[in-house]
């Protein structure tokens, strides 16, 4: 751990998930558990948080209207939020992170859960600490499926509009690219020759995104620059495997 401690902040208005979260934390983090999102708003006053675990469900204000508030509000809109939660679907998973939220802790969850989501959320949002990946894909149903399989090992980026890629490359330097093979305006092909332009992306690995299902596609997707491909629907497994083959 760094010598200065981080702090999270847990709010929840059940006492006795406070009171279990900050024994799990207490011996590695500075914890402050705030039983609604007033307090949390009044104690963002005076603390600076490095994360926020944030119940969704909560009376008065919930996890959804605080996030929001979080999220306009340029003092607070750099700090990850954690949303925790009993409910387990994959379009809630999604709908958090549209919200802006870094992902969710289900309840219940173990000491070993949400040390492994807090460390990994810090690494994320402590820069070169992670490889960086930059998604592109016309669809934002498929960079939502992507942030939520990758988000807990690379520093992710998504684009929904191929024209945006080379603004970003000014700002970033990403490890690999993930492009879609077929989009409207630019498709993945057209933005190979952009990104090999660049010197430090000459040899940056490149897999393309693809429903594409034909035995010669592997070989046309190496001719044309990309290192391999995964087949959508994304399967998890497939896509982070050869993201660690590949990075």
């Amino acid at each position: 751990m760094d010598s200065v401690r981080k702090k999270i902040m847990m709010v929840d208005d059940d006492l006795v998930i406070l009171k279990m979260g900050k024994h799990m934390l207490m011996d590695d983090y500075d914890v402050f558990p705030l039983p609604s999102a007033a307090k949390l708003f009044s104690t963002l006053e005076k603390v600076a948080p490095d994360l926020i675990l944030l119940d969704v469900f909560m009376p008065e204000e919930n996890g959804i209207e605080a996030i929001k508030r979080l999220k306009a509000d340029e003092r607070y809109a750099g700090i990850p939020v954690v949303f925790v939660s009993s409910v387990d679907d994959d379009q809630s998973d999604f709908d958090y992170l549209k919200l802006g939220a870094y992902g969710k802790l289900s309840k219940p969850y173990t000491a070993e859960d949400i040390q492994s989501c807090i460390e990994n959320c810090l690494k994320e949002n402590t820069p070169g600490t992670l490889k960086t990946i930059v998604a592109v894909d016309d669809s934002p149903e498929i960079l939502m499926i992507v942030k939520a399989l990758l988000n807990d090992t690379y520093k992710l980026y998504t684009l929904e509009d191929p024209k945006e890629l080379e603004s970003l490359l000014n700002r970033v330097t990403p490890d690999l690219f993930l492009l879609d093979y077929i989009m409207p305006t630019l498709s993945g092909t057209e933005l190979i020759p952009i990104i090999r332009k660049l010197p430090e992306h000459k040899n940056t690995p490149i897999i393309f995104l693809t429903g594409e299902k034909s035995p010669v596609f592997l070989k046309e997707a190496v001719k044309l620059g990309a290192c391999d491909f995964v087949i959508k629907p994304i399967n998890k497994k497939i896509l982070r495997e050869k993201i660690a083959q590949h990075i």
